[in-house]
């Protein structure tokens, strides 16, 4: 597949099949994420694997992070959101949690730090949809928690970016509207 085709034909697949997901197509799609461009070399990005149980361990965490934002979790209302936050990780087989540890140099830019990850999560999408793979992105107030730095061993610096859901695609997605790039660009000479 062409890199601009892979670009344009490229969607987030939110329903996968309960499929198990090789773990060799696992490690080539992390490695696709290093190749991404980073200031210093610093390589900023961290990768965590939450499959099997793992995610009964992940939808304790969101449970608990869930709780500390809702009013009542004992009304129907808060029952309600609690299982919702609980069913999240249970959405794909394969979750790949994507974080940056921002190098302690003070000749590297923290924002730098993050784009570079975020460039290497859009790395792992482009594989995973070269291999056949359906991805999705999420994010979410839950990434940001300081109990989800704490669930992957992170400092107080460092961030959890990226929850890409990996799977085998359940569903057929239409290409989306996007606005021509001459709209969206100014040429200056």
């Amino acid at each position: 597949m062409e890199v601009i085709e892979a670009i344009k034909t490229r969607r987030s697949i939110g329903k996968v099949k309960d499929v198990e997901v090789p773990k060799e197509l696992i490690k080539d799609i992390i490695q696709a994420g290093t190749w991404a461009p980073n200031r210093y070399l610093t390589e900023p990005w961290r990768f965590f694997v939450i499959s099997g149980d793992g995610r009964e361990k992940l939808s304790k965490v969101l449970e608990e992070i869930a709780i500390q934002s809702i009013g009542d979790p004992d009304s129907e209302e808060g029952k309600k959101k609690l299982q919702k936050e609980r069913n999240k990780p249970f959405r794909a087989p394969v979750i790949i949690a994507v974080a940056a540890e921002v190098t302690e140099n003070e000749k590297v830019i923290r924002l730098e730090e993050l784009g570079a990850v975020y460039a290497a999560v859009e790395n792992m999408l482009l594989a995973a949809h070269g291999m056949g793979l359906a991805a999705y992105w999420k994010t979410g107030k839950a990434c940001y928690s300081p109990k989800m730095k704490e669930f992957f061993g992170l400092k107080d610096k460092d961030e959890v970016l990226a929850f890409v859901y990996l799977g085998y695609a359940d569903m057929d997605k239409k290409p989306p509207h996007k606005t021509p790039a001459d709209e969206l660009t100014k040429w200056i000479e």
